[in-house]
């Protein structure tokens, strides 16, 4: 049933990208100038969760590859590495210059001194969840180096300038700004549609099921892919010849699970503190989160931060608010809510 099992992957980047033209456009104007050796502007890339923000920006730097000789990418997940250090080791990483950096005892100082006498081909690197950095100087530490050229990749923008201070607030706010909006039902179904065309053999999956998998998704590719890979996987275990409608039912669930558990485990301790408490003690509003949450970890972090930690959780549908900015209470997200399969 699965022909090739890469384009039912999440991280998988098509070889042609569905509905995204005037994004990849853009993207690829902002990079232009490396192809003639020059320095490129720092993108800054928005949207909410799904909508091909990571995708379109390896694809983008990918197909720059193949132009030009001279240039390479480097990608940094910053909710994984989220510390300074640990942000700046995996760019020197890739770049083969770690080789005597030891991860207990060398300074920040000292690492930013590698960037800066990097003189290899000009490098593109791609910050993942960049509102995640926890010290985003290490965006100023490479915005000021010409050989680097920068993709930041966030949900808000109003989340990565209120965490950064004024000097590179100005910088970033003078960027391209590439801004990424949910996908329609209709283009969910081309993107599905393809991704059913390359990885399943044919007639595994009906059109109609593919619609109600992009209905069932609301707007988030990142869900439809991964209840498509979900019902594909267990209709071959079970040596179905198709998926069935019972097997999308029990995928759609499945899926839901899967990217909510991946979510959760890529909580930052402080962030899984505070998730903790709005389980335990939920609906609760932030003020009660921040003085429960002070009282159990022993560096806190500020007010606005945490409101930032709540605001990302919210925004990868581990909780929910109600209420307005003033009274405003958050709680779980009741998974037994979601949009099913019709």
């Amino acid at each position: 049933m699965i022909r090739d099992a890469r384009v039912l992957r999440a991280g998988f980047v098509p070889r042609e990208v569905e509905h995204r033209d005037a994004e990849v456009n853009h993207l690829s104007s902002v990079l232009e100038p490396i192809m003639n050796g020059e320095p490129a502007n720092t993108a800054i890339v928005t949207g909410p969760s799904g909508t091909g923000k990571t995708c379109i920006s390896k694809f983008v730097t990918e197909r720059l590859r193949e132009e030009v000789l001279d240039v390479e990418t480097t990608y940094v997940n910053c909710w994984r590495n989220y510390i300074r250090f640990r942000t700046l080791y995996q760019i020197l990483d890739d770049l083969g210059a770690t080789i005597d950096i030891h991860r207990q005892s060398t300074p920040h100082d000292e690492l930013v001194d590698r960037l800066q006498q990097h003189d290899g081909p000009r490098t593109v690197v791609i910050l993942d969840e960049v509102d995640q950095l926890e010290d985003p100087s290490v965006i100023y530490d490479l915005h000021s180096l010409p050989q680097f050229a920068i993709i930041c990749i966030a949900n808000k923008e109003e989340e990565l300038f209120s965490r950064v201070d004024d000097r590179l607030v100005s910088r970033l706010r003078s960027s391209e700004h590439v801004r990424m909006d949910k996908y329609h039902d209709e283009q969910l179904y081309d993107i599905l549609s393809a991704r059913a065309k390359w990885g399943l053999d044919e007639d595994v999956i009906t059109d109609d099921q593919l619609y109600r998998i992009a209905d069932a998704a609301a707007g988030d590719a990142r869900l439809a892919i991964g209840i498509l890979r979900t019902a594909a996987g267990k209709a071959d275990c079970e040596n179905h010849e198709r998926i069935t409608d019972d097997i999308l039912l029990d995928a759609a669930e499945d899926a839901r699970a899967q990217i909510k558990q991946k979510s959760l485990d890529s909580l930052t301790p402080h962030q899984r503190v505070v998730y903790d408490i709005v389980r335990e003690y939920g609906p609760v509003g932030p003020s009660e989160i921040h003085e429960r949450y002070s009282e159990e970890v022993d560096d806190p972090r500020t007010k606005r931060t945490i409101r930032t930690y709540l605001s990302k959780m919210e925004q990868y549908n581990l909780l929910e608010a109600e209420g307005t900015s003033r009274d405003r209470e958050y709680s779980l997200v009741d998974s037994a809510a979601a949009s099913p399969i019709q």
